[in-house]
């Protein structure tokens, strides 16, 4: 893949490194590794769901961290136990175990409810909470008060 320069983009922008670490960390998660496979569902106006396949991963053996609106996924592999390591019981080894690491970005005000794991899917389910002050509100638009205009106008008129 080609690495672009955006640069030129920043060049008259103050304020926005955050938009060029983001645009960086989606390059690199493109580039990156496609273990282990996920799916990403919309199951809400606001909320998300992340399933990945991790087969052969217990709760210990997986972190899910959220820091600075980055979502890491971690899992450590566990130790093969001591009957199938070389004695050629094993003739194919399909299902990895090896250790991972995924990010995903997150969007702003994005939160992570919970994680579940089940039948070597976790679950993550997210949700985006945006606070009351970031929220658009109306303003009432205040009429000005014409009769109120006219009474001062009229006396005027009458001493001219």
């Amino acid at each position: 893949m080609n690495a672009f320069d955006f640069s030129p983009l920043f060049r008259s922008a103050i304020g926005f490194d955050r938009m060029a670490r983001l645009v960086e960390n989606a390059r690199a998660a493109a580039d990156g590794p496609s273990y282990p496979p996920y799916n990403i569902e919309k199951t809400g106006e606001d909320s998300y769901v992340l399933t990945m396949a991790v087969a052969g991963f217990g709760p210990d053996d997986i972190e899910v961290t959220a820091h600075d609106n980055t979502l890491t996924v971690a899992g450590k592999a566990a130790p093969a136990p001591a009957n199938t390591q070389d004695n050629g019981r094993v003739l194919y080894r399909g299902i990895a175990g090896r250790a991972f690491e995924r990010r995903f970005v997150l969007a702003d005000h994005i939160v992570i409810e919970g994680a579940q794991l089940e039948h070597g899917l976790l679950h993550v389910a997210l949700k985006r909470q945006v606070p009351e002050a970031l929220k658009p509100r109306r303003i009432e638009i205040q009429a000005p008060k014409t009769q109120r205009v006219l009474e001062q106008a009229a006396p005027q008129a009458q001493a001219a």
